[in-house]
């Protein structure tokens, strides 16, 4: 029904930045927003940002907030996570992830319908 794939990740020393990009197909007419979740090792899937395809609602986890920035290209049905300011700490695989409609819970792993293949970010020195 809805595909999700994901490009860029790799590695940066601490204070760098690196871009996602997650592109869409298939229904996408019926997706009503897009998220970033991330998973260290050893540790649960956890929320990053997301965002609306109308760009009217955007939300962050607080260790996230005024370093990463989520965007949207509705042309190219493709959402990017912009990572500026990395810590050590951020290093995890990062998932794309697309939800079908809005949510109170839209932190929460299980509300989501659809699951890029992740892709891993390293930061160190």
């Amino acid at each position: 029904q809805v595909q999700l794939v994901e490009s860029g990740g790799g590695a940066v020393q601490p204070g760098g930045s690196l871009g996602l990009s997650c592109a869409a197909s298939g229904r996408t007419y019926s997706l009503y927003a897009m998220g970033w979740f991330r998973q260290a090792p050893g540790k649960e899937r956890e929320f990053v940002a997301v965002m609306s395809w109308s760009g009217s609602s955007t939300s962050y986890a607080d260790s996230v907030k005024g370093r990463f920035t989520i965007s949207r290209d509705n042309a190219k049905n493709t959402v990017y996570l912009q990572m500026n300011s990395l810590k050590p700490e951020d290093t995890a695989v990062y998932y794309c992830a697309a939800l079908r409609k809005g949510s109170y819970y839209y932190y929460r792993v299980s509300e989501y319908d659809y699951w890029g293949q992740g892709t891993q970010v390293t930061v160190s020195s």
